[in-house]
């Protein structure tokens, strides 16, 4: 099997990760923060290692908060930072992560949001923002890196716009984070979504949120937190403000070895996967394929169709012929479908990531073109 789906989870773990995880279950099951004896409190001091390593790593001043997922990060940024009659600019490029949640909110007449669309073919800019602000914007979300064709957003300069202007920024890191280096104090940014089990090689159902400065968010889960057992309102601090029930120190801690082994190879898995991107990319301009990724966008995410092949379909033919897992459809991006045209075909996503070499590029590359060779296209 060749694996070229990581943008929807990465595949192989480095084995730091699985050595963490199984460490945790052998050696760090008591309940972090639930009780005052000495196993509790050892698995809760590992798992502050873990939020120092991703506060450091991605220079934030503030707190780093675990979640499920990316989306339930997502979902406590928007849901939890309402103000009723407000406004919000997301872009063409974020999930359904942003998007169920915004139209939800609209819907129940809370916020009204306004879709910013890029002019550059290279992603989304400060100038393609500015002009939908309003006086009542109170916050911009904004997708880092597409995860259907990877176009990356100019964050540095629309953070500098919203700090500028007051409003809060809060950017989708699912598909940048581990391969492009963020900084939320440089870049200004508020609020920092992380999906572990992409980018940071971490197991799957652990993301956060990291929460930059003084920003205040009110909990979209409530119950035990281990803290003022006998109070019946939710903890003001954080990070228990926002993290009722157990969290899974198995997974914190398998994110932890995660982040680690980005650090230490981050150069190269920066190269690796602009190597390869750039390298797929090149080979699949010289075949009749429509790409839909930027030479220069080379940040493991590229896109793609043949014709008029249904994107599934031959998404299914590499897999059943070749053993190559891609991804067709539309990435549970409808914007951003709608802004390439391709709401009826979906794309055909090569995802990669440090562990992919290029002779699996080359084998997919093979499959493509006996493809189009068998049906003389």
């Amino acid at each position: 099997m060749i694996y070229l789906d990581n943008s929807a989870s990465t595949y192989v773990k480095p084995k730091e990760v699985i050595k963490a995880v199984n460490d945790a279950l052998l050696n760090f099951t008591a309940n972090p923060g639930r009780s005052g004896h000495a196993a509790s409190i050892h698995t809760a001091m590992e798992i502050e290692r873990v939020r120092a390593r991703l506060t450091d790593m991605f220079g934030c001043q503030g707190h780093a908060i675990f979640t499920h997922n990316c989306t339930s990060a997502l979902n406590l940024a928007l849901l939890g930072s309402l103000k009723p009659g407000g406004h919000i600019v997301c872009t063409e490029n974020e999930h359904n992560s942003v998007l169920r949640p915004l139209e939800h909110l609209k819907n129940k007449s809370l916020i009204d949001y306004t879709i910013a669309f890029q002019h550059d073919d290279k992603g989304i800019k400060k100038e393609d923002i500015i002009p939908l602000l309003r006086d009542n914007t109170y916050l911009v979300v904004c997708n880092h890196i597409s995860n259907v064709n990877g176009d990356k957003a100019d964050i540095a300069e629309i953070g500098k716009e919203c700090k500028k202007r007051g409003i809060l920024f809060l950017v989708d890191g699912a598909q940048s984070l581990g391969h492009t280096r963020v900084n939320m104090c440089e870049d200004n940014i508020d609020m920092l979504a992380f999906a572990g089990h992409k980018g940071l090689y971490a197991p799957q159902s652990i993301g956060g949120l990291l929460i930059n400065g003084d920003v205040h968010l009110e909990p979209i889960v409530f119950g035990g937190t281990g803290t003022n057992s006998l109070e019946l309102i939710q903890p003001q601090e954080p990070p228990e403000r926002y993290e009722s029930g157990t969290i899974s120190t198995p997974l914190i801690l398998g994110l932890g070895a995660g982040v680690e082994f980005v650090q230490t190879h981050f150069d190269e898995i920066k190269n690796r996967l602009d190597d390869l991107t750039t390298y797929l990319n090149y080979e699949l301009s010289k075949l009749p394929v429509e790409c839909y990724t930027h030479p220069e966008n080379a940040n493991g995410v590229l896109a793609f169709n043949i014709k008029d092949v249904p994107s599934n379909e031959f998404a299914t033919y590499l897999d059943e012929k070749w053993g190559i897992c891609v991804r067709g459809g539309y990435q549970c991006a409808p914007i951003k479908h709608q802004a390439l045209g391709t709401l009826e075909q979906g794309v055909v996503r090569v995802s990669l990531s440090y562990f992919n070499n290029f002779s699996q590029v080359q084998r997919l590359l093979f499959a493509i073109k006996t493809y189009l060779r068998k049906n003389s296209i």
